[in-house]
């Protein structure tokens, strides 16, 4: 868990000298989050398969929030940890959650099969999403897009390996603007609250 934490401490360092914050006003929302609003250092789309292999970008989830959280499968600490949570938000959101959509996109679909993506995301929450880069020129897109930093560690064995990688969660509003990166570590309650602010 260690070096994946590290991997986030340089990325959310890299976000705060980054960022843009939007004027602040009487009818600027507050969050609880890193407000990112305007920030044109991240990519504002992707374009990614889901399991049965059909493309999908962010225009196909226009009105709801979207949230994104970059991951692998075979991750032992964050991944699992992060999409559990997610499952707790969903749940407190109650009829909120319907307009919200969370991806999980992978950085290993090396290992991550569309078989596999499309069992293992699921299990956390049905109305989630797993969605794959189609090939390594993909991968290095999108995760180069948002920053994500992605740091293969190799194991005993070629295919025993493990990634650290940025684990933040980049957050769409329904009208398809990037506003929030949240960090793993923050409360169930605080993510709660800026998802039901970002969707009423």
């Amino acid at each position: 868990m260690t070096p994946a934490f590290m991997w986030l401490r340089r990325a959310a360092a890299l976000l705060s000298l980054t960022v843009l914050v939007a004027a602040c006003g009487k009818d600027q929302p507050s969050f609880q989050s890193l407000d990112i609003t305007g920030n044109k250092e991240f990519a504002q789309d992707f374009s990614l398969q889901d399991p049965q292999g059909k493309t999908h970008t962010l225009a196909d989830f226009k009105g709801k929030a979207v949230v994104v959280f970059f991951g692998y499968t075979h991750c032992p600490d964050v991944c699992p940890t992060t999409m559990a949570e997610m499952n707790q938000v969903m749940q407190k959101l109650g009829n909120d959650a319907q307009k919200v959509q969370v991806i999980f996109v992978t950085v290993d679909p090396q290992r991550d099969t569309p078989q596999l993506l499309g069992q293992y995301v699921p299990a956390f929450n049905p109305a989630f999403l797993g969605l794959r880069p189609a090939d390594d020129a993909a991968l290095q897109k999108v995760t180069k897009g948002f920053r994500v930093v992605v740091n293969k560690v190799e194991g005993s064995t070629p295919n025993n390996y493990t990634i650290d990688h940025t684990a933040g969660i980049y957050v769409f509003d329904p009208n398809g603007q990037l506003r929030l990166f949240m960090r793993p570590d923050q409360s169930i309650d605080a993510i709660t609250q800026d998802l039901k602010t970002l969707v009423s």
